[in-house]
């Protein structure tokens, strides 16, 4: 890994296959909208679970360069968190609650730690589930992956000012009992009185068993990677999703093979299915505005015209 000093504002993109990604060419296009002024985008590939040196010497490079302006971090976001958390001048509420990092910003010679996530995925769940879709169903959530995107979508739907509208129950697997512990703790932080359940799935086959329980309408999530950040699905071809479920692929690019197995029972079971690509406009255009200090609305025309903008760049079909 060989990090050299910015020689233009840079900002910078922590992830597995960042050069895959759309942002590489919606970026730029998003930066002439804003009027960001002549800004680089770099990303910096690190392998899951990297080391805490290699994290250290990210962070610590980003802190010091003077033209670094700050970052977006997928994949890392609890990793990176424990390996620099002394290197943060400050830490934003939601990053310290959840141990985690989606953005680093840098404000009067100060690095500063955000989590991100509880905003842009709590504004992607809302705009596609139905409303009240938890008060008038009575369905559960079952996240498989236990990192900062399922720490930060439970958390947004255990508010107590979601009213009624609040899962039943939340069911979450993940393949290391370490980060099922990481979870739990955070969730008795919180005093919810929504049922969880924390399943090591070290398996697809675990994971559909979970799969094969869940109520009618029940919210199922790909939070794991797998489709992404490495080949598969966490769960096997035999799974049965719940009748009339809303099935969420975090990812919206990959092989994307969990999206193909909710597709192939979608007339079947009735599902509504979702992929990443709205989680994947409110988590870049919360960290641009945050790292830049512009105002970028959630919605209304301003974030519209930012979302066609990455639509036309990438010729998808909104």
């Amino acid at each position: 890994m060989i990090l050299k000093p910015a020689t233009k504002p840079t900002f910078y993109f922590i992830g597995v296959t960042t050069g895959q990604s759309s942002i590489m060419t919606v970026f730029p296009k998003w930066a002439d909208h804003l009027g960001l002024g002549d800004v680089h985008m770099q990303g910096i590939d690190m392998p899951p679970h990297d080391t805490s040196q290699n994290y250290r010497d990210v962070v610590n490079f980003i802190k010091t360069d003077p033209l670094s302006c700050g970052a977006l971090v997928t994949t890392h976001k609890l990793d990176l968190f424990a390996a620099a958390r002394d290197l943060f001048d400050e830490i934003d509420p939601h990053a310290a609650l959840m141990a985690e990092t989606s953005c680093l910003s840098k404000r009067d010679g100060k690095l500063i730690c955000h989590a991100k996530d509880p905003v842009s995925s709590g504004l992607s769940i809302d705009g596609f589930l139905p409303p009240n879709h938890f008060a008038t169903t009575g369905a559960e959530v079952f996240s498989m992956g236990a990192g900062g995107s399922t720490i930060a979508l439970t958390w947004h739907l255990m508010q107590q000012s979601r009213g009624q509208n609040r899962p039943s129950r939340i069911v979450v697997s993940n393949r290391s009992q370490s980060r099922l512990d990481h979870i739990r703790q955070i969730h008795e932080q919180l005093d919810t009185d929504i049922p969880c359940d924390y399943v090591l799935a070290p398996t697809p086959e675990d994971n559909d068993a979970v799969l094969g329980l869940l109520k009618p309408r029940s919210l199922v999530i790909n939070a794991t990677g797998l489709g992404k950040d490495a080949p598969g699905s966490p769960l096997t071809f035999d799974a049965q999703f719940p009748k009339n479920a809303v099935v969420w692929e975090l990812n919206y690019r990959g092989d994307l093979v969990f999206l193909d197995q909710a597709n192939a029972q979608h007339d079947t079971k009735s599902l509504q299915i979702e992929d990443g690509w709205t989680y994947f406009i409110h988590g870049w255009t919360q960290v641009i505005a945050e790292v830049f200090d512009v105002d970028i609305p959630i919605s209304g025309p301003k974030f519209e015209a930012l979302s066609r903008i990455a639509a036309d760049v990438t010729g998808r079909t909104t």
